[in-house]
């Protein structure tokens, strides 16, 4: 056996990086391999597909345990591929498929029946399968279909038929004069009705792109209302305090009527006299405020009165202040 050294290096290298490429994509599909994979391959029967699609969800009890795989006509019904992974599948176990949001997003729910497990190479019979309708599809059919209506030629079709039926009995005249003027007026309106069905549409795809934002919406919805229901007690408690402090204030407001009246009539007189007297305090506080500031100057530095006299001393002495006494 001749050593690495003396092979040819390309092929040794082209070898490994087949080997490294195998490698990386055995571990991006990991769930599809048979042995390592996730879980065990199953298949249902419906009548119709109702919207879901592979990799949307499986669930047993709300709980994920699996995927869908495929989804694919089967004659005159749907055939439903998918796996689950660490879950015990009876053998008369329903399925059926349901919403997951609002916005049309399907899941297949599964409910484990029976006495034996389920074959995987049995399917899920139709008896035991439910497909929901689908209110989002059904006026997406709409639009489809109302865009693809000719009113101009609908609406000759009408005349026609009414000029048809001119010598009929007046009951069935006027019936047909009646969808004569009808399609008239919706030929009239394609416009309108068009632009309904197109705002219709992008109605449905803001919504659709908003998709997360709604889910978050309920998500943090549903966590308002848990917490609310968490602090129920405590809210109760809260009101039923307040309650019964307003109760206390009444009884005492009540208790001590008697004095409180006075006692605010008398506030009511004091109020009015000092009303009366506003513009004497006024002035009362305007001629007292140098005496207050002279006298706070003389007892400011001590327990003394600071203070000067002028003319104490006889004139022979001299005046000690030569400009003389002069306020």
């Amino acid at each position: 056996m001749k050593p690495f050294r003396e092979r040819n290096p390309l092929a040794i290298g082209a070898i490994g990086l087949t080997v490294l490429a195998l490698l990386v994509l055995a571990a991006f599909n990991a769930d599809e391999l048979p042995i390592i994979g996730g879980g065990t391959t199953y298949r249902a029967d419906f009548s119709e597909s109702a919207g879901l699609k592979p990799k949307d969800e499986v669930r047993i009890a709300g709980v994920k345990v699996g995927k869908v795989t495929d989804v694919a006509l089967d004659g005159n019904h749907v055939k439903v591929t998918f796996m689950v992974d660490k879950a015990w599948v009876g053998d008369r176990t329903t399925a059926a498929i349901k919403i997951k949001t609002l916005l049309g997003q399907k899941y297949l729910a599964l409910d484990p029946q029976g006495a034996q497990a389920l074959n995987p190479s049995t399917p899920i019979p139709l008896g035991h399968t439910f497909a929901p309708y689908d209110v989002q599809e059904a006026f997406g059919g709409l639009a489809n279909t109302v865009e693809q209506i000719d009113t101009t030629q609908l609406a000759k079709s009408f005349a026609v038929i009414s000029d048809t039926f001119r010598d009929s009995p007046a009951d069935v005249r006027g019936a047909l004069n009646g969808l004569s003027a009808l399609s008239n007026t919706i030929a009239s309106r394609d416009d309108q009705l068009a632009r309904l069905v197109a705002n219709t549409s992008q109605i449905t795809k803001t919504l659709a792109d908003r998709d997360q934002q709604f889910q978050q919406l309920l998500s943090d919805g549903n966590l308002l209302l848990a917490e609310v229901r968490k602090r129920k007690d405590a809210i109760s408690e809260l009101l039923r305090g307040t309650q019964q402090l307003s109760i206390q204030l009444q009884g005492l407001v009540a208790d001590n009527n008697n004095q409180l009246r006075p006692a605010l009539q008398q506030l009511d007189r004091v109020a009015a006299i000092l009303q009366r007297n506003q513009d004497n305090l006024n002035k009362s506080l305007q001629e007292m405020a140098p005496f207050y500031r002279l006298f706070a100057n003389a007892l400011g530095n001590g327990r003394w009165f600071d203070t000067y006299i002028c003319g104490l001393l006889p004139p022979a002495v001299g005046p000690i202040n030569q400009e003389g006494c002069r306020p």
